[in-house]
């Protein structure tokens, strides 16, 4: 494969802002590395897209700046819009070429499986990618998975199983399942799975709300109440016909 290639500018504290990079369609990004200074760039969106569908997250890219000589990075982290999916920020990571490095390489399931395309089973994929270790020449783009050799319900295939070069160290334990295929459902299964779903729709429609009845007529009844203390306070407060006579 070919060595990608990608060019930045850096960006000086004079630069446009942030939006307005975006608009003028250039993208922020920093690099760093191990010993290596933090450097603030300026990237052309147009081109870091192309290189980014290429390379990932776990193939080098040939990063070069205002000319000068080009440096082996990987795209280490990239920040999207929340909304849009636009790209907002690059983080590039600067590699040394004898220093081991770890990274995210995504698995690529190829074939096709009997036990799918024969007997109606579902291809199960736990994860995506695996972790790895090795140095920064060594590190595979992506980890091919072939699943045609999953003939039966009971095929398995295994990190061990994997064509991995003996150069990259896997993080994960090589027993680890990285694909397998599931029967479908039998009419039964399906049936329960239906029967079960009525009667969970069933009991969330029978809750009934609380009466407001009661409350009210607990409050009714106290109110009907507090005329009558309010008699007997005013009895109490109130002075006796015998006191209330003048005095001869």
């Amino acid at each position: 494969m070919e060595k990608l290639k990608l060019t930045a500018k850096t960006k000086d504290k004079k630069a446009k802002d942030l939006k307005s990079l975006r608009e003028s369609f250039q993208i922020p990004a920093v690099l760093y590395g191990d010993k290596v200074k933090n450097e603030h760039l300026i990237v052309d969106k147009s081109e870091f897209t192309g290189v980014h569908e290429e390379a990932g997250s776990s193939t080098l890219v040939d990063l070069e700046v205002e000319g000068k000589k080009a440096r082996p990075v990987l795209i280490h982290d990239v920040q999207y819009h929340p909304v849009t999916d636009e790209v907002l920020h690059i983080d590039f990571y600067q590699v040394k070429m004898d220093q081991e490095i770890e990274a995210e390489v995504e698995l690529e399931f190829t074939g096709t499986s009997p036990a799918v395309k024969d007997q109606g089973g579902v291809l199960v994929k736990p994860f995506d990618s695996l972790e790895v270790k090795c140095l920064p020449g060594d590190l595979p783009g992506e980890i091919k998975v072939d699943v045609s050799g999953l003939e039966t319900f009971d095929d398995v295939i295994k990190i061990k199983d994997l064509p991995i070069s003996d150069k990259v160290e896997v993080m994960q334990s090589p027993e680890r399942v990285v694909a397998t295929v599931t029967p479908p459902r039998s009419e039964e299964e399906l049936a329960e799975l239906d029967k079960e779903i009525e009667e969970d729709v069933e009991a969330v429609e029978g809750v009934k709300e609380e009466e407001p009845g009661a409350e009210g007529e607990e409050a009714a009844e106290g109110e009907e109440e507090k005329p009558e203390e309010a008699k007997a306070e005013g009895e109490e407060s109130a002075p006796k016909p015998e006191e209330s006579k003048p005095k001869e």
